[in-house]
């Protein structure tokens, strides 16, 4: 398995990003045309953005935590040569469950569900670690 199959799940993972950082301009543009935000207000305070629209803010903050150790754990799985089948296997696994993360964050928002996913993709991480540990340990 060629080892740069680790660089697409982390694609993927900027992908979301920048999919939140659109749906982000999409709602907040909507909220504006239908004047349900003071313009005024909301340069200065995002507490004053209808809740579709703070979904979406709150999501892509998260963006910025967890996926950050992502993206070193496969650049370390990387430059080490451990982006092996197994390693690969997990970032798409981490990568899903931030898509699927999202989706929850954004839609429902129903914590329970979206708890149970965070947590998925931090055993992910844990698991990637762990990974990277023993390689680098055997190197």
């Amino acid at each position: 398995m060629n080892s740069n199959h680790i660089l697409w799940p982390v694609l993927a993972q900027i992908f979301l990003t920048l999919i939140m950082f659109i749906t982000l301009g999409v709602r907040k543009a909507k909220a504006v045309k239908a004047s349900a935000v003071n313009r005024q207000q909301a340069a200065l305070n995002n507490r004053v953005w209808p809740e579709d629209v703070v979904k979406v803010s709150n999501n892509i903050a998260n963006q910025f935590e967890a996926p950050v150790l992502f993206y070193v754990l496969c650049l370390v799985l990387y430059s080490i040569n451990a982006a092996d089948m197994v390693a690969i296997g997990l970032a798409w696994l981490f990568a899903l469950s931030r898509f699927a993360h999202a989706y929850v964050h954004i839609g429902s928002n129903y914590v329970p569900m979206r708890l149970r996913l965070f947590l998925l993709g931090c055993f992910v991480l844990i698991a990637m670690l762990i990974l990277a540990a023993w390689k680098l340990a055997a190197v």
